[in-house]
């Protein structure tokens, strides 16, 4: 596939360059009779130095940018680099061969011109006019190349992201987990009523966040953490004394964001994985990192899962946050820890994400 795509390429070029150099010839040769000297040494000097200026100038150009949307986007300021790159292969190049072929070699070579000087310049300028054609398409190409990816990575991430929500919050809402709280609710309700009736108020107020929430992708951390303190009391009453879950959060909440229902997820996974009681209890933590993200921390004892875990709740969080930003989150796992790191976002991100997307 590779060498069949290399060699299109190989063979769109020198159409190029033959289709350039006859109309070249045409152009500068005005008699008729002078058409039929293409084979000439003077016509076989200068369509080998074309052939040769086309393929170095086009393939070098290639790998600058290449190169450089590598280490990032291809914008004018790389452009502009590109060209002045690229024209000080070429034209030096040019200058070198042209003088030795028209001063020195001119005889051997067998080149007949009126004016050395005069034929020097016009060649020289003549190659750094293709030159300069052949930079300035071939970085319009990869351009618009680059434009489409983008615009279907984008479309993509779209996809991605509105199936992601939907799946989140399918999840969140789930009968499974309604059945659970209202299980933990009717034993409340003849234990311990006003126990039962802040429970009642805390589901009702998870609820509320999630369905106000459903159509947001990023919410405020104050808001998220104000759903999380109600989701702990639930999750802390239901399972006892068989789950810690504790916060200690040294940011501002009300300017960071991150999407929504992370931390909840966060600690699902951590529910779902491992094996806890009183005795051994599963312990959480949710704790800032400076300024720029959020640790959430959990003690590892594995459960054996029925189905095999497809870990598409950790790579929701990540799609999410691609979305966003091109800093990672981060996961590792020892041998009795597990621990995500979510970056934070500012609101910064979140206004121009919004105008990118409008």
């Amino acid at each position: 596939m590779f060498k069949k795509k290399a060699v299109k390429k190989f063979l769109f070029r020198w159409m190029v360059v033959n289709v350039v150099y006859v109309l070249i010839k045409t152009t500068v040769n005005h008699e008729v009779e002078e058409l039929d000297t293409f084979f000439a040494p003077t016509s076989i000097f200068y369509y080998s130095t074309a052939f040769l200026f086309f393929m170095v100038t086009w393939e070098f150009n290639d790998w600058l940018i290449k190169r450089e949307r590598n280490y990032g986007k291809l914008d004018l300021k790389n452009s502009l680099k590109i060209f002045v790159q690229t024209m000080a292969l070429l034209l030096p190049l040019s200058a070198v061969i042209y003088y030795l072929a028209l001063f020195p070699f001119r005889e051997t070579i067998g080149i007949h011109c009126d004016d050395p000087k005069v034929e020097f310049m016009g060649d020289f300028l003549r190659a750094g006019l293709i030159g300069s054609t052949v930079v300035f398409f071939n970085l319009f190409y990869f351009s618009m190349k680059q434009k489409e990816e983008m615009d279907e990575q984008m479309e993509n991430l779209k996809r991605e992201m509105l199936a992601s929500k939907y799946s989140s919050l399918k999840s969140q809402i789930s009968p499974h987990f309604l059945f659970n709280s209202l299980n933990t609710l009717t034993s409340l309700m003849y234990e311990d009523r006003d126990l039962a009736s802040d429970f009642v108020t805390r589901l009702a107020s998870s609820y509320r966040y999630i369905l106000d929430n459903k159509e947001e992708d990023l919410v405020s951390l104050q808001k998220e953490l104000s759903f999380l303190d109600a989701y702990v009391f639930m999750m802390e009453v239901r399972h006892k004394n068989a789950v810690v879950i504790e916060t200690d959060i040294k940011v501002s909440p009300d300017g960071y964001w991150i999407p929504t229902l992370t931390l909840q997820m966060l600690i699902e996974n951590a529910l779902k994985h491992n094996l806890y009681s009183k005795e051994r209890p599963l312990q959480i933590s949710i704790t800032s990192i400076e300024t720029n993200a959020l640790a959430i921390k959990n003690n590892l004892r594995k459960r054996e899962l029925k189905q095999k875990t497809t870990k598409l709740g950790l790579e929701n969080i990540k799609k999410r946050y691609s979305y966003y930003t091109n800093k990672a989150v981060l996961v590792r796992e020892d041998t009795d820890l597990f621990e995500v790191i979510i970056p934070l976002l500012d609101k910064e991100v979140k206004e121009i994400n919004l105008i990118s997307v409008s």
